[in-house]
């Protein structure tokens, strides 16, 4: 059983996850986005004295914005996709629009390219290929738990946009296609934007995913 809290923050809305076992004062956050005080309130909030990483599904600024605050107040490592490291370390050379920011960048302290097994928190990751969104996307599997964290993958009736660079449509339903095949229909979902889902609520309703129905 793992204790999940979700904090919506940024302009974009983007969601935040801190993970961790039940009262434990180990955890670990995935995609810290924005607000860094915020996060880092609710870490101290929670009894937290160990944040043993932070984790990265992909590096759009929405994901990554208070990721340098973060990690230097805690002194939790950085765990970023190894297709993707560069924006992370350059981050305001990649955000698309005006008015965002600014965001410091930061260099990852670890890589993950998908097949990794992470130990972390007394919890058990693992790390899926999942581009699509973005050229070295990663979703975070806890083991044991039906629990993916998708960030841009997957969301509540809807997915990832591909219209940004490295998106790409057929890349984006094959990693949907891996996920909804490898894991069971009441597996929670923890996207990094809108509601929380599951996967059989999606593969049953999901207007995207019709191509993926057909082929069944």
């Amino acid at each position: 059983m793992i204790d999940v809290r979700m904090f919506t923050v940024g302009p974009v809305q983007e969601n935040s996850f801190i993970v961790r076992r039940p009262d434990s004062d180990h955890a670990v956050i995935v995609d810290p986005g924005d607000e860094a005080d915020k996060l880092i309130g609710a870490i101290d909030d929670l009894g937290i004295t160990h944040l043993d990483a932070i984790l990265l599904t992909h590096t759009h600024f929405d994901h990554v914005g208070a990721v340098a605050p973060v990690a230097l107040a805690t002194g939790a490592p950085v765990y970023c996709p190894e297709l993707e490291t560069r924006v992370l370390a350059n981050i305001m050379d990649f955000v698309p629009w005006p008015g965002f920011g600014p965001f410091e960048s930061y260099d990852a302290d670890h890589t993950v390219a998908g097949g990794e097994t992470l130990e972390l928190a007394g919890m058990t990751f693992d790390v899926i290929f999942t581009p699509g969104h973005s050229p070295g996307h990663v979703t975070y599997a806890a083991r044991g738990e039906d629990a993916l964290f998708s960030g841009d993958v997957l969301f509540q009736g809807s997915v990832g946009r591909v219209d940004l660079p490295g998106g790409d449509w057929p890349t984006l339903l094959a990693s949907i296609e891996t996920l909804v095949e490898a894991y069971p229909d009441e597996t929670t979902v923890y996207p990094g934007h809108m509601g929380l889902t599951t996967l059989g609520r999606e593969r049953a309703s999901n207007p995207f995913l019709r191509e993926l129905s057909l082929k069944q």
